[in-house]
């Protein structure tokens, strides 16, 4: 029924009007914010807050609380944000539960807080818990008295006592970077010009491959092949701004390359006795009064290992070192400022030889005692102090050190099926890498401290072979020759254990 018409419609007006004012009450009320209640296990006064026996931290709480305890809760962790919806808190109390570390930055954004009590738990002040020495630095909050109960190194100190740099969180691991699609036997890494590149032998293939690093790609690319047979070992050698690659192999006899940059090839310049070198198995380059030298170890029954000497035009033999001793590998090194070389052999322990200035020649030093079959022996330096790594097919591979007058014995590894034991040096890192035909590769590392190698990584390479380091755009690389397998590099990457 309506109104007769030209009727006074305001009662209708009143009653929109009325209406719409009450829908709008009603939606204001329905987005009006609640106020938290106090969540279960907990009591809450008008600014305090007291958890008992929860299992884990409550999401909100009423807004006017500024004081929060938790007791006989018995945690044993806090997820990580537990507190961003309290940020006004001026008291955080977690004290005796079952806490061995925070989540970092735990009280990030708690700008209110002017007091923290973690008494009561068994805090392990490690690079975890790094973050919080570095927030009680950085806070006007107090902490309460605090012991840490380890690691051993801060075990029954006062976390208060601690700073920043009291924790040793840097640590580094050699992460999987490039795999070449060869096998190869022996690995080197050097530097022509300005420019870095390796080269490693193919014995299958015959030929020594060289790779050069793409500053663009980030990735090692074919750079330039010398083709060989039976290729052991290619050993560049930079003199005077021109570079020489010595290429060993098991047949055909030995030959020197030199690089032809106006033509960018490598030609043969000169052939390698064969009488004196039959089967070489290791090369080493060095320098003596600046003069410069290669010596190849040769593992035939009838070769001789034999010092080579540059000539300005070519190399010639300087020296034949022992005959028929089968020797497996030469390293050159300097002890006490005089030049040396340590020969590897099947046949007999490893031989010191001390270069005689007078004589410009090698003269047999001692031998290393106890130490048959050693396949191949490498130095490294800390601290001033000299270190070989020993490797040893069958038995124990071994670390020795110089005492100024013999090498003693510092550390044992089982080592079955090792025919690589190669120190190598990264910065203020010292690694030695022991490969293996039977196992994976074990990666140590060197502890200060104790004055020894402990086992950090393990790298699945398959009959590895040589291992080389090479530093480009501030990155460090490990190549990895593999025998069986694919060559591999890694990357050298360091890791913060405080994040």
């Amino acid at each position: 029924m309506g109104y007769p018409a030209g009727a006074p419609r305001g009662g209708w007006t009143v009653l929109v009007w009325v209406v719409a004012v009450g829908a709008a009450m009603l939606a204001a009320e329905g987005r009006r914010v609640k106020q938290p209640r106090c969540p279960a296990g907990c009591t809450c006064t008008k600014d305090n807050a007291l958890c008992e026996s929860v299992r884990a931290v409550p999401h909100v709480f009423p807004s006017d609380v500024v004081s929060l305890s938790f007791v006989k809760s018995g945690f044993s962790e806090i997820a990580g944000g537990s507190f961003v919806h309290t940020p006004a808190l001026q008291l955080l109390s977690l004290a005796y539960n079952n806490l061995e570390t925070l989540p970092k930055d735990l009280f990030k954004g708690m700008d209110a807080l002017t007091k923290v009590d973690l008494r009561g738990n068994n805090l392990i002040c490690d690079c975890k818990l790094k973050w919080l020495v570095e927030w009680m630095h950085n806070t006007n909050a107090t902490l309460d008295q605090i012991y840490c109960s380890g690691p051993p190194m801060h075990q029954g100190k006062n976390i208060n006592d601690l700073l920043p740099h009291s924790f040793d969180c840097i640590t580094a691991e050699f992460a999987s970077y490039q795999s070449l699609k060869f096998e190869s036997i022996s690995v080197e890494a050097f530097t022509f010009g300005i420019d870095k590149f390796v080269v490693f032998a193919q014995p299958f293939a015959g030929t020594c491959s060289f790779l050069e690093w793409d500053h663009v790609e980030m990735t090692f690319r074919t750079y330039d092949t010398i083709e060989s047979t039976s290729t052991v070992v290619c050993k560049p050698m930079v003199i005077d701004n021109l570079l020489f690659v010595i290429v060993a192999q098991l047949f055909g006899g030995s030959h020197i390359y030199k690089r032809d940059t106006s033509a960018s090839k490598f030609i043969k310049i000169q052939d390698i006795d064969i009488l004196k070198i039959r089967k070489p198995n290791d090369i080493e380059t060095f320098m003596v009064d600046g003069e410069s030298f290669f010596v190849i170890a040769d593992s035939s029954k009838a070769g001789s290992t034999t010092v080579y000497k540059w000539n300005g035009n070519g190399f010639y033999s300087h020296q034949s070192l022992h005959p028929w001793y089968r020797d497996t590998d030469v390293e050159y090194l300097e002890i006490a400022h005089k030049p040396h070389l340590i020969l590897s052999s099947s046949s007999q322990r490893p031989v010191v030889y001390q270069w005689n200035r007078a004589q410009k020649k090698f003269d047999r030093r001692t031998d290393i005692p106890e130490m048959e079959d050693v396949f191949s022996v490498k130095h490294f330096w800390v601290k001033g102090e000299l270190f070989i790594c020993l490797t040893r097919f069958i038995g124990d591979s071994k670390v020795m050190r110089w005492d100024g007058a013999m090498f003693k014995e510092v550390q044992t590894f089982p080592s079955r099926g090792s025919m690589v034991f190669q120190p190598v040096s990264i910065g203020s890192w010292q690694y030695a890498i022991l490969g293996s035909d039977y196992s994976l590769t074990r990666v140590y590392q060197w502890d200060p401290k104790r004055g020894q190698f402990v086992q950090a990584q393990e790298l699945n390479i398959q009959a590895p072979r040589a291992f080389s380091l090479v530093s480009i755009d501030d990155r460090a690389f490990l190549l990895a020759s593999s025998f069986k397998g694919k060559t591999q590099i890694y990357e050298h990457l360091m890791i913060d254990l405080s994040h």
